[in-house]
């Protein structure tokens, strides 16, 4: 391996440009690799990246689990989207949370438990009243205490359906429990944002007025982030080698076909309903919607603003309607479906338009480049949902993919079944150990599971 030799200004790891109450973070350039490096900053060890990533009402699972097993397997119908990644996809069958199952005397309340325990392993406490929450640490908190402290933002929380913390929603169980996925401790649920707006603003920054007026005046100027950090953007150019000009243009051209979609929503949600109290930002189209919300996430990774993500795609017993494919019908009820074929048929079409929408984001990160390789091959993602079957409510043989190549750390291409029944949580723990986290126990976790590194 040759050596660089570099007199470059060297640019800090973590420069942003400013402007007129603009902050815009640059992506990693290799003029912020420190002159005279002695190795390339390629051969460095890569940054890692972890997001968590949850689907509600269970799934269709006669169309979700695949044929064969190893590298032999056949993706399914649901999960045939997924189809270009297939070499950094393990797709993990016969895990469960037992957790999730109610405890004597609890009753119902399966959605809230199903949710809270998906990424703590932990039982959510049933309290009558709606308050006095307690499930436990999530991963994603686990991994942003380490990594946050490296990064602007911790972690970022993502949700597609907004909701409040506060109050009771299921049969004695907190609202909480349903509106989020991820726990700073065990008595902390964390908020997730469903405005792109909101989310932008805080990645890349808003107006120093709060005045609502003032801000409203700032959109309707039209300007955006980066004609407020032009100047600057002008001198950074010139000082860039060809190979930082190329990945800083893909960048900006990212983020202004980001800030475009948001406006149009925002000037078509206030012409088609203006009498409805809708936030600002939120795209009519759910597919458009998701694809704006994962492309923040993805600014955010390459950026380095964060590390850790979080993403709802709607809490449980959500009865959001799909009829641009074709199901009209409630998502909640319609995952009810009493094995009749019609109603499974509908579920699995929304189940693989979640996947879809996941397989955007892939492709995203895949064809950003990080390092020696791409964001995908740098990060660890974890799909899946908190109940298998809907129908029942039943929290074993969940559904999970994991997706990423975790800096080399995960063998990718095969599908894993498990005849014993691990703890979700299993997974967690191996994960945390593989980003240099380790730790004893993670919830109801009681092992790791080697199979993924293919070991």
């Amino acid at each position: 391996m040759g050596v660089m030799i570099s007199t470059k200004k060297h640019l800090s790891r973590r420069t942003v440009l400013r402007g007129l109450g603009a902050t815009l973070a640059l992506p990693l350039l290799d003029g912020m690799v420190p002159a005279f490096a002695a190795i390339r900053q390629t051969a460095a060890k890569p940054v890692q990246r972890f997001a968590g990533f949850y689907v509600p009402n269970g799934m269709s699972m006669p169309s979700w689990t695949p044929t064969g097993e190893g590298a032999a397997f056949q993706f399914s119908s649901i999960l045939e989207p997924l189809t270009p990644f297939r070499d950094r996809l393990l797709v993990l069958t016969g895990m469960c949370s037992k957790e999730a199952d109610p405890r004597p005397g609890e009753g119902d309340g399966d959605h809230s438990r199903a949710q809270a325990g998906f990424l703590t392993g932990a039982h959510a406490k049933k309290t009558g009243s709606g308050a006095d929450l307690e499930a436990g640490i999530s991963i994603d908190q686990i991994v942003a205490k380490e990594f946050g402290k490296e990064t602007q933002l911790a972690s970022l929380e993502l949700a597609l359906e907004s909701y409040d913390l506060v109050g009771q929603c299921e049969d004695g169980y907190g609202c909480a429990y349903s509106a989020t996925i991820a726990w700073r401790n065990a008595k902390t649920p964390l908020p997730m944002e469903a405005d792109p707006r909101a989310v932008f603003e805080r990645l890349f920054g808003a107006s120093d007025s709060t005045d609502s007026r003032a801000r409203l005046a700032q959109l309707r100027r039209d300007r955006s982030i980066l004609d407020m950090v032009s100047g600057q953007l002008t001198d950074l150019q010139r000082s860039l080698g060809q190979g930082d000009l190329s990945r800083l243009t893909e960048y900006l051209d990212s983020i202004r076909d980001v800030e475009r979609r948001i406006q149009i929503a925002e000037a078509q949600s206030d012409r088609e309903l203006p009498t409805v109290h809708q936030p600002a930002g939120v795209p009519a189209s759910f597919e458009e919607y998701a694809k704006v919300m994962y492309d923040l996430l993805a600014l955010a990774f390459q950026t380095d603003l964060t590390r850790v993500g979080t993403f709802l795609y709607g809490r449980e017993k959500s009865v959001r309607t799909y009829p641009e494919i074709g199901v009209p019908d409630p998502h909640h009820p319609i995952s009810h479906h009493q094995r009749r074929a019609d109603h499974l048929e509908k579920l699995a079409k929304i189940n693989a338009y979640h996947v879809k929408m996941f397989a955007h984001f892939l492709e995203k990160l895949r064809s950003t480049p990080d390092g020696d390789g791409t964001l995908l091959d740098h990060s660890i993602l974890v799909y899946g949902a908190g109940m298998s079957d809907s129908d029942t409510h039943y929290h074993h043989h969940l559904p999970i993919v994991v997706a990423g190549g975790g800096a080399g750390q995960i063998r990718g291409g095969r599908h894993l079944r498990f005849n014993n029944e691990p703890p979700l949580a299993n997974l967690h723990v191996t994960l945390l150990d593989k980003m240099g986290f380790p730790v004893e126990r993670l919830g109801d976790s009681d092992g790791k599971v080697p199979e993924l590194s293919g070991v």
